[in-house]
């Protein structure tokens, strides 16, 4: 009897916390550096969540280990409606990519919604504007000079490197892999010419591409983006069947209030439905979220399974 008082009057106070929420700071966990992929989209989310709940929604950048770091800490902070994930598909990668996660993606978090869904874009320095002027041109050279090419990623396990490997896969080809800490420190490496490639997000190469500082080869994602109309898909340039696609999303710690993730998912479909967010989506070629947190859990969990055959035909590590 005592314990199922506690049980209801536990029930009670987070009912009573749901509806009085926020009444603080909230803070999104971004677990990647600063200047990504991933802030691309958490930022001008978190700017509208803060006008319309009347809290600061705090993007708190940690990154480290393809996101891993970052999804380990949030994971053990409190589930009281003031701390949030703010992933990406990088995160269904690793269940499979790393061998001991201190958490469990489906165990320890719970979907919101997706925010942003990019291609990713096959980029290349334009030191190489007269080797490289089509994909295919670069599967010869690389099927010709194993090992002589190298590409960077986001980090081991984000689809920066899944995607290459899976390319690598498709068209027996052999590229050297250099992680990073995340999109923005592979974006400086990238610019200066220190990395050959990268199938980047198109929400940090879109910019360059448009200044001439880097040259797009293709797209990965089925059909052409508006963004980039006369750039070819990986599928058009030469390697049928190849699609990758990254997302973004937010998730809530495993035992948030029903009340607040609730709250918290018609929040951010508000947001994302506003001119100026769509605006911001348009411009880097992103198609918008918004699912239930249902369908997204679908969604986490065919990803999950997707990425898991990847790592085992493309015998990935996450130290190569």
């Amino acid at each position: 009897m005592k314990t199922l008082l506690l049980a209801v009057l536990a029930a009670l106070g987070f009912s009573a916390q749901a509806q009085g929420w926020p009444t603080k700071p909230i803070t999104f966990l971004n677990p990647f550096p600063a200047g990504g992929g991933t802030d691309t989209f958490a930022r001008p989310i978190a700017a509208k969540l803060t006008q319309q709940l009347g809290q600061s929604v705090i993007v708190e950048n940690q990154g480290g280990a393809g996101g891993t770091v970052g999804a380990t800490n949030v994971s053990k902070r409190a589930p009281d409606g003031y701390n949030w994930f703010f992933g990406a598909v990088h995160h269904t990668i690793a269940e499979s990519l790393y061998t001991r996660l201190p958490y469990g993606l489906e165990k320890d978090f719970e979907p919101i919604t997706v925010a942003a869904f990019v291609p990713n874009v096959v980029v290349v320095h334009p030191k190489h504007a007269d080797k490289f002027k089509t994909l295919k041109d670069l599967i010869d050279y690389a099927r010709a000079n194993p090992g002589k090419l190298n590409y960077g990623s986001a980090g081991s396990g984000t689809t920066h490197h899944l995607s290459v490997e899976l390319f690598k896969t498709m068209t027996k080809t052999f590229l050297v892999h250099i992680p990073y800490r995340g999109a923005g420190p592979l974006m400086i490496d990238l610019l200066a010419g220190q990395v050959d490639l990268a199938f980047d997000g198109m929400g940090t190469s879109s910019v360059q591409i448009k200044a001439g500082k880097l040259i797009p080869l293709a797209i990965t994602s089925v059909a052409r983006n508006p963004v980039l109309p006369n750039v070819p898909t990986v599928r058009e340039a030469g390697v049928p069947g190849y699609e990758v696609r990254t997302w973004y999303a937010i998730w809530a710690l495993k035992g948030t209030p029903k009340e607040i993730k609730d709250r918290m998912y018609k929040e951010t479909v508000i947001a994302m439905n506003q001119p100026d967010l769509k605006k911001i989506w348009a411009e880097q070629g992103a198609d918008p979220g918004g699912m239930p947190p249902e369908e997204f859990g679908a969604l986490i969990k065919s990803e999950i399974a997707k990425w898991a055959k990847v790592v085992k035909d493309a015998g990935a590590k996450v130290d190569n």
